[in-house]
């Protein structure tokens, strides 16, 4: 038997008896009347009285309260199921609209009445996440910040203000706290199974839900504030997240062609015969297919990401030889055993983790996790999903595109059916998925940054600029020696890097217009640098080379936007004598400007493709070497000051130029560069 098989619940016994039997335990029939007024308001302190507390703190005693409040729930179930949708919309549809998402919650209403139970979970995690949303919406009403974690909101002042300490206890209850049920946390990392979720937890915080919107409309009336959400974060450049490139064909592409009922088919067999499945984590994984095939994104993906995760963990712990850590970790490390554990380099016994070598292809998976789910730069979709941030009702097929995907390649990487993989669209995905590389790591994102600068500046020699017989009457303008100076200077520099640059993109006949291209920079930005376990110092180093990066931009949009605007008042002969010389002096510092960027565009390129050579310097070496790349930083932010339309300060551009190409080439003579560790 495959463990998948062997594994009943992901639940510990402590976890799986306050979840699935403490809330039952009380037999008593609860009357809906004492906690609903005829007129359908929620009567909380009947509510309320339910939630105990220990004598010598006055904290909640979560084992008493969920206990006490079983019954209560169940009533509140019967209620909704005795209700038509029609009914529960007059009475209830008023008190979501706080939520932003009242279409939501009514759906969650239907759901409860056919009571399928992975569709009382999907509908359990989509309240919660909306909830939250909301929540933190009505904090901002009086806070700044809102806490990024579920349980420091809901324990937050601002919203006890707004709703009362008590109530804000029976909420935690069910959702935020590790020692409640924690309904929230257990679903959304995979631990629970379909049918572990009683349903009537789910009707409950419906009803809770309503019970607040009516808290919070007297509130509102009281205090004369108005309730503002916060705009939904939306996926921008689809394309970068089609992260799986094929030689011809995009993934979006393939998938948009293939991904039709065939390949789904093979997909709903792979599901039941993959070692990366739990069985009782099966009807998950069904219905995100089927969620898929019926073009409800938000839901497939809201139910393959802790799928995923419980796979995940399941290879994690047999690989590692640590079975215990697939169940839910007691009490407050519920949730440690996560993507961030699971991907690390060493365990917290700092053994090997043995997880990337079970994956075969350790760099693709874990990078599309790191991906899809971690870096900040990336679309974060756990995070943004589960916390609310994401409209789900436009919730992109190309981003569900990407989740199917990698879910087929690892349910076939762990597949024993040859017949499967040997289909084109599975052959094609694996392909894929077996070049994968980062696209939202820091690294990553500076190699992005480099090219797009090169691009800016490339836009320089198409500029409109005066013809030379104009600029020959104005007397008194001076500076061409130095520029020249400055330029001769770049050559020295440049013939000290060519021994560290693919020969390829070398000639000695003009070093800078044949060293400093944008051919160079694609040559380089081409090349794999390891992204996975990146020490500190080396993350140091490349937040800084991205600053410079950011800046150097930021430069060449201002000399592109000023030259644009006074070539064109020149022509209109709109500018005074003094702004005349003002702008042929900016001429003139185009010249070494251009050369200069694109210098240090390639010394950090350079620095970056051998970053890892950072960690061979001892702490002085690595202290002068970071002192001199926040030099470099210190001109290019002191480039965008003096190249500002507000200063235009020309002159002084040339002579802090001249100071940075003196410590670039002592740097470079004193052997302190990555590149030159590396030889």
């Amino acid at each position: 038997f495959q463990m998948s098989d062997l594994v009943t619940t992901c639940l510990s016994p402590p976890v799986h008896y306050v979840i699935c039997k403490l809330g039952f335990e009380k037999k008593d029939t609860y009357d809906i009347s004492n906690i609903l007024s005829e007129n359908g308001e929620v009567r909380w302190q009947a509510v309320t009285e339910h939630v105990c507390c220990f004598e010598s703190d006055q904290s909640v005693d979560y084992i008493k309260s969920i206990r006490s409040l079983g019954p209560v729930c169940e009533s509140v179930n019967l209620h909704f199921k005795s209700l038509t949708k029609e009914q529960f919309v007059t009475q209830y549809a008023l008190w979501f609209r706080w939520t932003n998402c009242t279409e939501l919650f009514l759906e969650v209403f239907d759901v409860l009445q056919n009571t399928q139970t992975t569709e009382v979970a999907l509908g359990l995690m989509k309240l919660t996440s909306c909830l939250e949303r909301a929540l933190g919406d009505v904090y901002l009403l009086i806070g700044k910040d809102c806490p990024f974690l579920l349980r420091d909101l809901l324990a937050s002042e601002q919203l006890a203000v707004v709703f009362g300490q008590a109530v804000m206890n029976v909420l935690r209850v069910f959702i935020g706290s590790p020692y409640g049920l924690n309904l929230r946390n257990v679903l959304w990392h995979g631990f629970a199974s379909p049918q572990e979720i009683p349903a009537k937890y789910c009707a409950m915080l419906l009803f809770l839900t309503a019970g607040m919107g009516q808290l919070l409309q007297t509130y509102l009336l009281q205090t004369k504030y108005v309730l503002v959400h916060r705009p939904y974060v939306t996926f921008i450049s689809l394309e970068e997240l089609d992260v799986f490139p094929g030689k011809y064909l995009t993934i979006s592409k393939i998938l948009l062609c293939y991904l039709n009922h065939e390949t789904l088919s093979i997909a709903e067999e792979l599901v039941k015969l993959s070692s990366f499945v739990l069985k009782t984590m099966l009807p998950f994984w069904t219905s995100a297919l089927t969620a898929f095939k019926q073009n409800r994104y938000a839901d497939c993906v809201i139910l393959l990401l802790p799928q995923l995760e419980a796979g995940l963990r399941l290879l994690f712990t047999t690989s590692n030889k640590c079975p215990n850590r697939l169940l839910t970790a007691e009490v407050k490390f519920l949730s440690k055993v996560d993507y961030d554990l699971m991907l690390a380099k060493h365990l917290d016994n700092e053994e090997v983790n043995q997880l990337p070598a079970v994956l075969q292809e350790p760099s693709m998976a874990s990078e599309f996790l790191w991906d899809f789910l971690n870096h900040q730069e990336g679309p974060r979709l756990r995070d943004r999903l589960s916390h609310g941030e994401i409209n789900l009702e436009a919730f992109p097929r190309e981003v569900a595109n990407q989740i199917v995907a990698f879910a087929i390649t690892l349910l076939c990487r762990f597949s024993d059916v040859f017949a499967f993989k040997e289909h084109m669209v599975i052959k094609l995905l694996m392909n894929c998925a077996s070049r994968y590389r980062s696209r939202f790591h820091p690294i990553s994102r500076l190699k992005k940054q480099v090219l797009e600068c090169m691009k800016s500046i490339h836009l320089w020699p198409e500029l409109p600029t005066v013809p030379e017989e104009q600029v020959q009457t104005i007397k008194g303008l001076e500076g061409n020696a130095e520029a020249n100076a400055l330029i001769f200077t770049i050559s020295e520099i440049i013939h000290q890097l060519q021994q560290y640059i693919p020969q390829k993109c070398c000639s000695s006949d003009d070093p800078i217009s044949s060293v400093l291209t944008e051919r160079l920079l694609i040559e380089l930005c081409g090349a794999h640098i390891c992204t996975l376990y990146s020490p500190r110092p080396v993350l140091e180093i490349v937040v800084v080379l991205r600053k410079i990066s950011t800046q150097c931009h930021h430069v060449s949009e201002q000399v592109i936007a000023s030259t644009e605007l006074k070539y064109k008042q020149w022509m209109n002969k709109t500018l005074r004598s003094r702004q005349r010389h003002n702008y042929l002096r900016m001429l003139n510092s185009v010249k070494f400007l251009s050369p200069v960027l694109r210098l240090i565009l390639v010394l950090i390129t350079l620095e970056l493709v051998n970053v890892h050579m950072v960690s061979k310097k001892n702490p002085f070496d690595y202290q002068q070497y970071l002192k001199f790349l926040k030099s470099i930083l210190q001109y290019t932010e002191n480039l965008v000051t003096y190249t500002s339309p507000e200063k235009n300060k020309w002159d002084e551009t040339m002579e802090l130029t001249n100071k940075a190409l003196i410590k670039m080439r002592k740097i470079s003579d004193r052997k302190l560069m990555l590149m030159q560790l590396a030889t």
